[in-house]
């Protein structure tokens, strides 16, 4: 399967229906946010709510990192949010920089659980662990096809280092 997944150009067709679908739902929830204007303050102050009871949907240290660094840094978030998610949205349609738009809406995803949210969170978490795991093939019908082979030489050119003589 994993074999299947980064070497396969039948996976990497079906893998950018799921990058379709998946960047259409992030580019989709971001720009609304843009236009629309968003505040994270009442979702933030509803995970905290969440943390009490006999059985909590959201954990004691992660509301102690919403009350201590999130909501004092709510600004923060009300950019990184929509921006993020648009941008998310937007290297996953496109096929660049896949893996790590993948792996920042997986952030996200989880995030949002953590906070007590469903929604399809799940679903999307299911979905990216595919194209985490293709790998290189996932953005293959992309823009990556073209990038990646860009970013490697320079990458190499970067940290080459010259192999030394052995002293004798």
């Amino acid at each position: 399967m994993l074999r299947f997944l980064r070497e396969s150009a039948v996976a990497s067709f079906v893998l950018l229906v799921i990058r379709l679908y998946l960047g259409y739902a992030w580019l989709a929830a971001g720009w609304e946010k843009i236009v629309g204007g968003f505040d994270a303050t009442g979702f933030l102050h509803g995970a905290i709510e969440k943390a009490v009871g006999e059985h909590p949907a959201v954990q004691g240290w992660w509301a102690a990192f919403l009350e201590g660094f999130a909501i004092p840094n709510v600004e923060l978030f009300n950019f990184l949010v929509p921006w993020g998610e648009f941008l998310v949205g937007l290297g996953l349609i496109l096929g660049c920089l896949t893996t790590a738009a993948t792996f920042f809406g997986m952030v996200m995803n989880f995030a949002f659980l953590f906070s007590g949210t469903t929604s399809t969170n799940p679903q999307m978490l299911l979905l990216s662990i595919f194209i985490i795991v293709a790998g290189a093939n996932a953005g293959k019908i992309g823009l990556d096809y073209y990038l990646l082979p860009y970013i490697r030489k320079l990458t190499a050119q970067i940290f080459h280092t010259p192999k030394r003589p052995l002293r004798t």
